[in-house]
């Protein structure tokens, strides 16, 4: 009786449009001992029909994703980081991906938050976290809708910044400027404005300037190169692990052009 009492409960969170519930939820609402609820939600996860994410997490399995064993993360993400009580939003390639400007889809779900957690590896699903200090989810992002409510992730001109903030988990520089080519159609230039003066450093900016301006993007520029100029930005380099031995230097946006940056076909 007990534990067809917890079975009941999962499939009343599916009921009403739910697929993610707690350990604690779950003990609280059927009043069963921790033992009792833990042994039947294993029986229920070697069923294939729930799925241990995260500590305490667990994600319902509908009968259409049986097979895959798994749902798209961003049914639960959010969810998963009330459980985690910790503030977070989509980001880097999967923000691009969500926004139309992923060259191709992703392999991992990238999600940036305030604390460094171990990734999920479960059931051929990918999630990522980046730590990103002083982390303001108030600005520079949005809420996009999904099938179980909606998501926080950055809005195109916080996603470009990031993306030049954190090259190696975007795939390099030129896989960024494959992803610019169709996220800058949506770029704001007074909204990348507000942005660019939220970072404590302007390299990123500077990198972000002269990727748009090759890209043939100039009119998203103009008003963010007048305002760098007035910060007296370092010389930078383009490419921080390449020397600039030989580097022409951009004076609009104080850069070493160590790097060709090579664009693939879309």
């Amino acid at each position: 009786m007990n534990q067809e009492k917890i079975s009941l409960f999962v499939d009343q969170i599916q009921s009403q449009g739910r697929y993610s519930f707690g350990l604690k939820e779950i003990i609280d609402k059927t009043g069963q001992i921790e033992r009792t609820v833990r042994r039947t939600l294993e029986r229920q996860q070697q069923r294939g029909r729930i799925v241990l994410v995260s500590r305490g997490f667990y994600v319902i399995i509908p009968l259409e994703y049986k097979e895959s064993g798994i749902l798209p993360p961003e049914w639960f993400i959010h969810d998963l980081m009330a459980h985690l009580n910790l503030l977070y939003y989509v980001g880097l390639l999967s923000a691009a991906a969500l926004h139309g400007a992923a060259h191709q889809r992703p392999q991992e779900f990238q999600v940036l938050t305030e604390k460094q957690l171990r990734p999920i590896l479960v059931k051929g699903l990918s999630i990522r976290f980046f730590v990103k200090k002083n982390l303001d989810v108030s600005f520079g992002t949005i809420q996009i809708k999904t099938e179980t409510g909606f998501l926080k992730a950055s809005g195109p001109e916080l996603t470009a910044i990031d993306l030049i903030k954190y090259p190696i988990a975007s795939g390099g520089l030129g896989n960024i400027a494959t992803i610019l080519l169709e996220l800058a159609e949506k770029i704001s230039a007074d909204q990348l404005i507000l942005i660019a003066r939220k970072e404590k450093s302007f390299v990123y900016v500077q990198r972000l300037g002269y990727l748009l301006d090759n890209l043939g993007f100039e009119s998203k520029t103009v008003s963010l190169a007048q305002w760098l100029i007035k910060q007296n930005a370092y010389p930078v380099l383009l490419d921080p692990a390449q020397s600039k031995e030989k580097s022409s230097f951009n004076k609009k946006w104080r850069i070493f052009e160590n790097q060709i940056i090579e664009v693939e076909s879309l």
